[in-house]
């Protein structure tokens, strides 16, 4: 691919405003420039995304809430020598593609900076160690501060991120850590405490487009070498879906297919078509061990509890492409189906069972329909967690102590001995009474006239209110 674009790489090469050290090639330990020229690190071999990474936080594209003028990451990035160089560590939390890294390499920009990166993927206790003896050094004969960026610090171990600590609570490093995941369930406790958590968002489709534009204009990208049909640019920022990274990618070689097909090296016009070869398929964002998996099943839950068949089939989709567990997905459901719809539609349940047996014994991808089949039922049925409300009404009753002796005429009365001590004298046998009903009380006496099942006036529970109101007046005996 890159004897395709020689042409923008020689641009890129001679370039005026050639881009700052902030591939993230150099080599982990060594100290980033502070010149903003400076095009060692970076490669017209680079990938796209690459080339066009920022160089001061500026020029960073969708993350204006932290980027505004005296916000903590200006102030990291522009910290001097003395009081100010003792910065606080960050924590950068947000999916892939918006910035993470981009915003960690300008941060290593700033002058009496060493940058040090290093991969939570490979980097063991060892290389933490040694990073902090040379960051002490560096400090005490030097009066440099180290940036350490530690890209997945959620692959860290508890044991990992312990080492970290000292360093980072006597500043001795100014930590950079980026991940993907919850820090609230992937970083330690103590280490979250001492840093700021900072929350990068998607990309906007606005955001994404203005990579693009950027990426086809400037000498460090394709210099101008290409244009992009309206269609192919909409189709780019579709599938990118708010990741900057992927949108470059995809820019990129389809700007090569786009050059392979004309054989010429005069500027090119890159098709939609070209770009959906690039791009195969959009990826869903979706961790089944992060808070994605609990965001999306959130959602889908929300959505048949609110009655939304088209959004709770958009999220069950999500996740079967995602690669879910069918399984998890059938739990939930038959939840569903008892938390959500109860006793307003008894039939709810029962189907959403046989969609989870169904799934279980046909498997994927022919699993979908059935799973299809039960979202569908369960979010257009009538709605009641009056039966959910009354269990956990009953239970907490109980944990408070308010169980109550079982009354003499409910016991067992089978065993040898039983009626010799009263129990089961006065019972009425409720089938010898109209209706089956007879008037006698169940409940231990502590808690008589306790209610907990209050239905709804949904669906099949507003017969049943009436129901009850009357088998309450036969218990009365009116």
């Amino acid at each position: 691919m890159s004897d395709l674009f020689s042409s923008a790489n020689e641009a890129a090469a001679g370039a005026d405003e050639a881009p700052a050290a902030a591939s993230g090639t150099e080599p982990a330990g060594s100290a980033a420039s502070s010149d903003p020229d400076n095009l060692s690190g970076v490669s017209a071999l680079d990938p796209l995304a690459v080339r066009m990474r920022p160089r001061s936080i500026d020029e960073i594209v969708g993350q204006e809430h932290l980027t505004a003028p005296g916000s903590p990451l200006h102030q990291l990035a522009e910290a001097r020598t003395g009081a100010r160089a003792g910065a606080t560590s960050v924590i950068l939390w947000g999916p892939p593609g918006v910035g993470k890294t981009t915003i960690a390499h300008v941060i290593s920009h700033s002058p009496n900076r060493k940058f040090v990166e290093l991969s939570a993927i490979t980097a063991g206790v060892k290389d933490v160690r040694q990073v902090i003896e040379n960051a002490r050094n560096d400090r005490e004969l030097y009066q440099r501060t180290t940036v350490l960026f530690l890209d997945e610090i959620h692959r860290f171990s508890k044991a990992q991120q312990d080492a970290l600590l000292p360093a980072v609570e006597n500043r001795l490093v100014v930590l950079i850590a980026a991940t993907t995941e919850n820090p609230s369930f992937s970083v330690i406790a103590p280490l979250v405490s001492r840093s700021l958590v900072l929350t990068l968002k998607p990309l906007t489709d606005e955001g994404v487009a203005a990579l693009i534009d950027r990426a086809l204009e400037s000498p460090r990208g394709l210099a101008g070498t290409f244009t992009l049909d309206d269609d192919a640019r909409d189709y780019i920022v579709q599938v990118a879906s708010g990741d900057g990274r992927r949108a470059l990618t995809v820019l990129e070689a389809a700007a090569a297919s786009a050059r392979a097909t004309s054989g010429s090296d005069e500027t090119t016009a890159i098709t939609r078509e070209q770009a959906a070869e690039s791009a195969n398929q959009a990826v869903v964002r979706y961790d089944r061990a992060g808070d994605q998996h609990y965001d999306v099943i959130s959602a889908f839950i929300k959505s048949i509890r609110g009655s939304d068949p088209d959004a709770a089939l958009h999220y069950l989709a999500r996740m079967i492409v995602a690669g879910e567990d069918p399984r998890f997905i059938a739990r939930r459901i038959v939840i569903a189906a008892a938390e959500d719809i109860g006793m307003a539609d008894p039939q709810a349940l029962p189907l959403a069972v046989a969609a989870q047996t169904a799934v279980e014994r046909i498997g994927m991808p022919e699993g979908r329909i059935p799973l299809a089949e039960a979202v569908v039922y369960l979010a257009c049925a009538p709605k009641s967690n009056a039966s959910y409300t009354a269990i956990d009404a009953a239970i907490a009753d109980v944990k408070a102590g308010k169980a109550g002796e079982v009354p003499m005429h409910l016991r067992d009365a089978h065993y040898p001995g039983a009626k010799a001590l009263g129990h089961g004298a006065g019972y009425k046998y409720a089938h010898s009474y109209p209706h089956s009903v007879a008037a006698q009380d169940h409940l231990p006496e502590s808690l008589a006239g306790a209610q907990y099942y209050t239905p709804t006036a949904n669906g099949a529970e507003k017969g049943m209110a009436e129901r009850l109101a009357a088998i309450a007046r036969l218990r009365a005996g009116k």
